[in-house]
């Protein structure tokens, strides 16, 4: 399928269009209060020390910003940064020479860190709590391991999923971050911030209407902020007033909550085909013409999160809430489907 503008991952050229956007500190970072005053604290401590920080962990859904506080704790330390993921180390020997050549109080950014392969996650552990790598010489009987000093540094992991986290991993971590969904308030200071980089005037009443439809994650919210700079500038008059906003979001097809055409289309098959449910995911991945895969992890976590779908024993069922954002009459007995 085509890459969805309300995905909440990014490519790699999205990333870098994402990167003049992204705060350079922890003062200026939007959203996360808890979280931002937490690390405030953990850092300063350490400078006020002349140390190290503790390990750090992020964890929370893709888009929330886990990649732009690991690079303001860098900042906020006066380092460098070293970028990494989990896919990229398969390997134990990848990531020795990735810590053998960090420098003093330098960190390292492993994203995705759930997705480490186990020989390099237990060299891992050694090096977060001794500053020690073994790098084993020669082979078979003849090999030995020569234990190699590092300079004191900082892990950062980022994590889309902590449960699948070994717990010798997550417990060499001296802080943990959880990151949550953004209100819409929060969503706006956002935008406005973008706004300004981007060298543009985004109305007020543009910048409700784009954050109520951005899912509660800043990244989809800078997305739609593109793409309706670009409808403004090509079939409009280069404002960006609640007009243009809601004309750009009708083109891109995000509707007034921020479904798109397979959410909608999951939605509908679910009302309209199977009365609302309960059906099996694969019989209603059929009815939608995607694979169960594509709908069980991109479409179905937003329309539970926001009351759209429910899970049950025996299948998949339709809200109230559903029925009424689609503009339908729910068959009696609905209610009893879901919570009975």
């Amino acid at each position: 399928m085509t890459e969805r503008i309300v995905a909440p991952g990014a490519e790699d050229l999205e990333r870098a269009a994402e990167a003049a956007l992204r705060p350079r500190r922890l003062a200026e970072f939007v959203g996360q209060r808890v979280v931002r005053e937490q690390l405030e604290l953990v850092l300063h401590a350490a400078l006020g020390r002349g140390r190290a920080p503790d390990h750090v962990l992020l964890s929370g859904p893709p888009g929330l910003g886990k990649t732009t506080l690991a690079m303001i704790i860098a900042a906020e330390l006066g380092t460098s940064v070293r970028v990494t993921s989990g896919p990229a180390i398969q390997h134990a020997g990848d990531l020795a020479a990735v810590l053998s050549s960090l420098e003093e109080g330098e960190v390292l950014f492993i994203d995705e860190i759930h997705r480490l392969a186990r020989p390099a996650e237990e060299l891992l552990y050694v090096a977060m709590e001794d500053f020690r790598v073994d790098v084993v010489v020669g082979k078979g009987a003849g090999a030995n391991a020569i234990g190699l000093a590092l300079p004191p540094f900082t892990v950062v992991g980022a994590t889309t999923r902590a449960g699948l986290l070994p717990a010798p991993l997550r417990d060499r971590f001296g802080f943990t971050g959880h990151l949550d969904f953004y209100d819409e308030g929060e969503l706006q200071q956002v935008l406005s911030r973008s706004a300004g980089l981007l060298g543009v005037e985004l109305h007020g009443d543009a910048a409700v209407e784009i954050a109520r439809r951005s899912r509660g994650t800043p990244r989809i919210a800078n997305r739609l902020l593109r793409r309706v700079r670009d409808w403004a500038q090509v079939r409009g008059d280069g404002t960006l007033d609640l007009a243009a906003a809601r004309a750009a979001l009708l083109v891109y097809e995000v509707d007034e909550i921020g479904l798109d055409r397979l959410d909608r289309s999951v939605l509908t098959a679910l009302c309209e085909r199977f009365a609302g449910g309960p059906v099996g995911l694969t019989t209603l991945a059929v009815a939608v013409g995607e694979e169960p895969e594509t709908v069980e992890t991109v479409a179905e976590p937003y329309l539970v999160r926001e009351g759209l779908m429910g899970r049950t024993p025996r299948g998949r069922v339709a809200t109230p809430r559903a029925w009424a954002h689609l503009g339908l009459r729910p068959p009696a007995g609905t209610s009893d489907v879901l919570f009975g």
